[in-house]
């Protein structure tokens, strides 16, 4: 399917191909530097697969999103998404070099597993390949171009992968993985402020929780060898198809971002083994009290067994320790010290008469994630936030104290509030309650649900529903407005 030159394969081409002075100059042959290559054949198409040191990868690819530097085939770069991508290869360095003591028999000082604890521990790291393309190779193998190489071969004479020069002019282009290239920069640069400073980044590069901080002589310890493993022995694995022009590589960019399935959520939170989140559901909400997790939810309540959605779990928890709708960012110093308080509340949540009972979201709203979330919100608002007040500590044992006597019921005409006439708020002994919940004038959505039938069912949008509920609660349990602050 593709023709040789001599005994290799296209497009690498022998010293015997490259012998005048003309050619070099015309294939840039200058500046090469070695790689070992395997050679594949993706879905018929040849590539070769390669790694690559950490901190090479940036020299040796260009990202075609710049429409002044040529054709564009890829998407804008998100800074934010970069920026996670550069915290978790900071940690697999870490890791790295700490897997680096082990295997040579080295002692491990305690300040690698401080640093990973502060970064985020997990049982594995590792980064998918890359996916490039040497634009300016022909693939048909006429004309200038190829790449000088040879076959390495074993001692029986078969193959086992080809040494290949890449100069100035083979730029890989990357097709997919440009985040992950930034990433590789950003870490990089944090590696060489923290070595050359002695300090962590406030701002900038900051890929460390304490920034600002003076860096002891023990973190540099591990500082530098993960700086090591950037240099030497941690590689990136890239495939690198050739002489794709820029409809195909737009073609790969669309078929390797798109045709993909995502992964859902609660499997993709039962899996992971990083975040300190996960791990407190897993340890302490499944483990110790006993709380029943599912992945998937049931459609018709009267086939709920009142197992919660693990899903659903992370994103209360989420609220809960961080006031944040994702568990991203968060590393064992943050969570940790919090962890008493949640489970302050989630023991007694399983108080709530009903819940985690069979046919639960039947019997009471505090089954719906919904109204988690609500509680959630109060317990970070009386813990963590920094204008809480300033007897936070008594409201929230209050709080705590008088959670279970809470009408959960769906009887409770608190949950129809919006549904409700003046004079039916009255008739039902909420006159109080409109001093606590946002002003009906505004533009805010309070469609937060209403009673269908014998049951309340709360809306899908929960961001803007659990704050209004979270209002609710507090009017209930006798807790200050937020709006007194």
């Amino acid at each position: 399917m593709y023709p040789k030159f001599g005994d290799l394969p296209s497009p690498i081409r022998g010293p015997q191909d490259l012998d005048t002075l003309d050619i070099l100059a015309d294939a840039g042959d200058v500046n090469e530097t070695p790689f070992n290559v395997f050679i594949g054949h993706n879905l018929g198409h040849r590539v070769f697969t390669m790694s690559v040191p950490f901190r090479k990868f940036a020299d040796i690819s260009g990202v075609a999103n710049n429409r002044e530097a040529g054709p564009v085939a890829q998407r804008a770069l998100d800074e934010n998404h970069a920026k996670k991508l550069a915290i978790y290869m900071v940690k697999g360095l870490v890791s790295a070099a700490k897997l680096r003591r082990e295997a040579t028999g080295k002692d491990i000082p305690p300040a690698f597993d401080t640093l990973l604890r502060f970064l985020g521990e997990q049982p594995y790291f590792s980064l998918q390949p890359l996916v490039c393309n040497i634009r300016n190779v022909p693939l048909g193998g006429n004309g200038p171009g190829g790449i000088r190489g040879f076959r390495l071969e074993t001692v029986g004479g078969e193959t086992a992968a080809f040494k290949v020069f890449l100069s100035e002019r083979h730029t890989l282009w990357v097709v997919d993985g440009q985040h992950r290239r930034h990433a590789t920069d950003m870490v990089m640069t944090f590696l060489d402020l923290v070595r050359q400073t002695g300090k962590y980044p406030s701002k900038g590069t900051a890929l460390f929780s304490e920034k600002g901080r003076q860096v002891t002589e023990e973190e540099m310890q591990v500082w530098n060898e993960a700086y090591d493993a950037a240099r030497s022995y941690a590689t990136l694995t890239v495939e690198v198809h050739l002489g794709l022009n820029i409809d195909q590589e737009r073609q790969l960019f669309h078929d390797l971002n798109r045709l993909g399935k995502k992964v859902d959520s609660s499997l993709a939170f039962q899996f992971d083994g990083s975040n300190p989140i996960t791990h407190f559901i897993k340890r302490n909400l499944a483990g110790d009290l006993g709380i029943a997790v599912t992945e998937s939810e049931a459609k018709d309540w009267s086939d709920d067994s009142g197992a919660l959605v693990l899903k659903d779990l992370v994103a209360v928890n989420a609220i809960a320790f961080l006031n944040k709708g994702n568990i991203s960012g968060a590393t064992p110093a943050i969570i940790e010290p919090r962890e008493n308080k949640i489970m302050e509340l989630w023991e007694k949540i399983v108080e709530i008469p009903h819940f985690g009972s069979h046919r639960a979201k039947e019997k009471t709203v505090s089954a719906q994630p919904v109204v988690l979330k609500a509680l959630a919100k109060l317990t970070y608002d009386l813990n963590f936030n920094n204008r809480r007040p300033e007897n936070s500590d008594d409201l929230y044992i209050n709080m705590l104290n008088n959670l279970p006597d809470v009408d959960f019921s769906h009887d409770n005409p608190m949950w129809n509030y919006y549904e409700m006439t003046e004079g039916e708020r009255l008739d039902a002994g909420l006159a109080g309650l409109a001093g606590y919940l946002p002003d009906e004038s505004g533009s805010a959505n309070r469609d937060i649900g209403s009673k269908q039938g014998p049951y309340i069912r709360f809306g899908a949008k929960h961001n803007d529903i659990f704050p209004i509920l979270a209002d609710m609660i507090r009017w209930s349990l006798g807790l200050p407005s937020r709006r007194e602050a």
